[in-house]
C-alpha cells in the first residue's frame, strides 16, 4: 500500500514502547504481590493483571506518543497525515468533487436532526454551489414516524435548490446502519465522488467538511478520512464531563495511533469522509457465520480497504466535528451494551485473508475492549478475599500504591497526556478553571471505573446466554432520573461495594483507605446516576465544552 514506505521503525518503535511498560507493569505487579509470599488469591490477581497489561501498556504507549507528537512537532497534524504538508496549497485548491452528506436516520426526531445539516449545507452551496447535497437515508419501519418524517423532508426540501436534498426510506433495514448505506450508494449515489456519513447525532462545519474533501481530492489512494469529534449539545453534567475527558484523550490516541499506523488507520462510523468507488467496491461486509448481518461494521470496512490497498486515515483534530454524548449513565451503558454485542462478533472474521492485518488487530483491540472486563473486575473480589483470608500482610505498602497508581496512569494516559498539553502550551489563559474541570473529571472517572466494570462484566454474561437483536435507537437529549429509578437501576452495585468495603476493612485501616477510591464508584453509584443526570451544570460550560484545541 502506498504511505506504508517507512512505516517499518516508526512501528518497531511503538512495540518496543508498548512492551517495555507492559513488561515494567508486571514486573512491578510480581515484587509487590510476591513480597511477603504467594497466596492463591495473589497468583489469580497476577493472572487478571497479565491478561489486562498489553493494554494498559498499549494505551499508555499510544498516550505518550501522541503527546511527544502533540507538544514538540512544528505541525502536529502534518506530522501524521502527509497530504497537509502542503497546507497553504491544499487550503486554496478549488471544490472539484462532488459528495453527498449521508446521515443515517431511524426513528429520530427530525425538528432536532435537519437543522443543523441545513445550516451545514446553505454555508457549503455559500463558496461551492452545486458541489454538496443532503441524503437523508431512513431506515424508519412504516407508520406514523416515517409519514412525519417524510413530511419534514420534503418541507426541508421546498427551501433548498431543487435535487439538493435526496430522501430515501428502506423498507426493511437490512444489513442495520452498513446496508442502508451501501444501498445508498449502489442506487443513488452516482452523480457522487465522496460521501460525508453522519449519525442522526452528528454535524460538521462547513470548514471541516471542506478540509476533507481537499485532502481526499488530493489522495487518490485514500478511501475514508475522518477526523476526531468533541461533544455538543451537553445537556447534563455527565455529557459535559465525559465530553471534556472523551475530547482531550482522543485527540492524544489519535494523534498517537495515526504516527504508527498511518494509512492502515481505524474507521469509527460516522464524521467520515468516503470514497464511494473504492467503499462501494472494496468494503463489502460479509456475513457471519450463521447468516446474520454484522452489527458494528467500521472496523470490519476498514480492515477490508486495507487488505484491497486503499488508505484509512484518521485527521487528529476535531474542531468543526461534533457528536453528543450520551447525557447520563443509563444511555452510557446501554449504547455499551449495543457495541459490545457488535464488537464481539468480530471474532467470526478473525482468520478471514481477505481482512487487513492491522486492521484484524483493531478488531481484536474492540473485542478486548469488553472481553477483558470480566477479568479488570476480577481484581476487586479477588484482593478483597485475599485480605479477608490474612494474605497480603508482609506486602509493600509503598509498593501496592505504587502499582496502584501505575495502573490508573497507564489505563489512562492519553486522557492525562491531553490534559498536561493543554496546560503546557504558551499563552494558555483560565489554567484555574481547567484544572478545575480537569479535576472533577478524574474523579468522575474514577468513581466510574469500577461501576463501568461490574456493567461490562454483567453485559459479557448477558452476551454469552441471549443473542443480540436490532439496535434501538440512542437516548441522547437529558431525562430526569429518579431516586426510586436508581435505586433499582444499581442498587445491585451499591450492594456489591459495600460487601467488598466490609472485606477490606478485615484487613485494616490501609487496606479499606486503598479500596476507597474503587470501591466508593459502586457504593455511590445512586447518587452518581441521578445527580450528574441533572442539567445544572457542576462546572463551568464553557470551559467544559469550548476548550481550544487547535
Amino acid at each position: 500500500m502506498q504511505g506504508l514506505q517507512g512505516l517499518g521503525p516508526r512501528r518497531a518503535v511503538f512495540a518496543l514502547l508498548a512492551g517495555g511498560l507492559t513488561l515494567g507493569l508486571l514486573a512491578l505487579a510480581w515484587r509487590v504481590l510476591a513480597g511477603g509470599g504467594w497466596t492463591a488469591w495473589e497468583a489469580l490477581i497476577l493472572v487478571c493483571l497479565t491478561a489486562n497489561a498489553p493494554w494498559l501498556g498499549l494505551s499508555a504507549a499510544t498516550g505518550l506518543i501522541g503527546f511527544a507528537i502533540r507538544l514538540f512537532a512544528r505541525d502536529p497534524i502534518a506530522a501524521v497525515l502527509p497530504a497537509l504538508r502542503h497546507r497553504c496549497d491544499l487550503d486554496a485548491s478549488p471544490i472539484e468533487a462532488r459528495t453527498v452528506l449521508a446521515v443515517c436516520v431511524r426513528l429520530e426526531d427530525m425538528a432536532t436532526v435537519l437543522p443543523p445539516l441545513a445550516r451545514l449545507l446553505r454555508e457549503l452551496h455559500a463558496a461551492d454551489a452545486g458541489r454538496f447535497a443532503l441524503g437523508i437515508l431512513s431506515d424508519t419501519p412504516c407508520g406514523s414516524a416515517a409519514e412525519a418524517e417524510a413530511q419534514a423532508a420534503a418541507a426541508l426540501a421546498a427551501r433548498l435548490p431543487p435535487g439538493t436534498l435526496l430522501y430515501r426510506r428502506r423498507q426493511e433495514n437490512t444489513g442495520f446502519k452498513a446496508g442502508n448505506l451501501m444501498e445508498f450508494l449502489d442506487q443513488h449515489a452516482e452523480e457522487f465522488d465522496f460521501a460525508l456519513v453522519l449519525d442522526a447525532d452528528s454535524t460538521m462545519s462547513a470548514t471541516a467538511v471542506r478540509r476533507l474533501v481537499r485532502v481526499m481530492q488530493a489522495d487518490y489512494r485514500l478511501a475514508i478520512l475522518q477526523p476526531t469529534v468533541a461533544g455538543c449539545g451537553a445537556e447534563t453534567s455527565f455529557a459535559r464531563l465525559f465530553g471534556f475527558g472523551h475530547r482531550h484523550g482522543a485527540r492524544l490516541w489519535a494523534t498517537g495511533q495515526a504516527w504508527w499506523q498511518g494509512p492502515e488507520g481505524p474507521y469509527w462510523g460516522h464524521n467520515a469522509l468516503l470514497r464511494i468507488a473504492a467503499f462501494r467496491r472494496d468494503a463489502r461486509l460479509p456475513l457471519l457465520p450463521d447468516g446474520s448481518h454484522i452489527l458494528s461494521h467500521d472496523h470490519a470496512e476498514a480492515a477490508l480497504l486495507h487488505a484491497a490497498g486503499w488508505a484509512v486515515r484518521v485527521l487528529p483534530e476535531d474542531a468543526g466535528s461534533f457528536e453528543r454524548h450520551p447525557p447520563d449513565l443509563l444511555a452510557l451503558f446501554s449504547r455499551d451494551l449495543r457495541w459490545a454485542a457488535g464488537n464481539l462478533q468480530y471474532r467470526h472474521l478473525l482468520r478471514r485473508p481477505d481482512l487487513g492485518r492491522l486492521g484484524r488487530f483493531q478488531m481484536v483491540q474492540a473485542i478486548l475492549h469488553y472481553a477483558l472486563a470480566p477479568l479488570w473486575f476480577a481484581l476487586l473480589p479477588l484482593a478483597a478475599l485475599n485480605v479477608v483470608s490474612g494474605g497480603g500482610e508482609d506486602t509493600s505498602r509503598g509498593g501496592l500504591l505504587a502499582l496502584l497508581v501505575a495502573g490508573f496512569v497507564a489505563l489512562n494516559m492519553p486522557k492525562l497526556a491531553g490534559y498536561a498539553e493543554l496546560l503546557l502550551r504558551p499563552g494558555r489563559a483560565g489554567r484555574a478553571a481547567l484544572l478545575r474541570c480537569m479535576g472533577q473529571e478524574i474523579v468522575l472517572g474514577l468513581l466510574l471505573d469500577s461501576v463501568a466494570a461490574l456493567e461490562r462484566t454483567s453485559t459479557m454474561l448477558q452476551l454469552m446466554t441471549t443473542r443480540p437483536g436490532n439496535w434501538a435507537p440512542q437516548h441522547r437529549h437529558a431525562r430526569a432520573i429518579t431516586w426510586p429509578g436508581a435505586s433499582r437501576r444499581f442498587g445491585f452495585h451499591v450492594v456489591v461495594g459495600l460487601a467488598f468495603g466490609l472485606c477490606f476493612s478485615k484487613g485494616g485501616d490501609f487496606a479499606l483507605l486503598t479500596a476507597l477510591p474503587i470501591c466508593a464508584g459502586l457504593i455511590l453509584a445512586v447518587p452518581l446516576a441521578v445527580v450528574t443526570a441533572q442539567t445544572k451544570s457542576i462546572t463551568d460550560t464553557k470551559s467544559v465544552t469550548e476548550v481550544d484545541v487547535r
